[in-house]
C-alpha cells in the first residue's frame, strides 16, 4: 500500500471523529433551574418534545447537541417567566407539528389519529367472523 492510499483509507476513517462539533455547550442544556417549580415545568415540556436528530427521543434523553440547545432555550424562557404552553406554541411554528408527542387533530394528521382505529376494527371484524364459524 502506497502513501497516497494510506492517507485516503485514514481520512475515510476519520470522518466520525471530526463531525463532533467544536462549539461549547448551551448554558441551560444540562443545569437545572435554581427554582424546582420551573424546573419541573421545564422538565414536563422537555420530555414531550421530540429530539429533531434522534426522532425516537425526547430532547430530555438525548445526547444530541440540537436537543442540548433546544434544552438550554426552554430552560432560559420557562426562567424568564415564559409559559410551557406558549413556548410549545413556538417550537411547533418553528419545525412544525411533528417536533410534539402529541400532534393536534387536523387534516394532516388525521391518519395518525385514524389508522389505529381503524386496525382494531378490522382485527375486531376478523376475530368476529372466526368465532362465529367454530360456534
Amino acid at each position: 500500500m502506497n502513501a497516497r492510499t494510506f492517507v485516503g483509507v485514514l481520512l475515510v476513517f476519520s470522518q466520525p471523529v471530526l463531525a463532533d462539533s467544536l462549539m461549547p455547550q448551551a448554558p441551560l442544556a444540562n443545569t437545572q433551574l435554581a427554582d424546582p417549580a420551573k424546573e419541573v415545568a421545564a422538565k414536563d415540556l422537555m420530555l414531550s418534545i421530540r429530539c429533531l436528530v434522534c426522532q425516537g427521543q425526547s430532547i430530555a434523553d438525548s445526547d444530541a447537541e440540537m436537543a442540548a440547545d433546544m434544552r438550554s432555550m426552554i430552560r432560559t424562557r420557562v426562567a424568564a417567566g415564559e409559559k410551557p404552553e406558549a413556548i410549545r406554541k413556538w417550537l411547533v411554528e418553528r419545525y412544525g407539528k411533528w417536533v410534539t408527542y402529541d400532534p393536534p387533530l387536523d387534516l394532516a394528521t388525521a391518519p395518525l389519529w385514524m389508522t389505529p382505529l381503524v386496525l382494531l376494527g378490522l382485527g375486531l371484524f376478523l376475530a368476529r367472523g372466526r368465532f362465529r364459524r367454530r360456534s
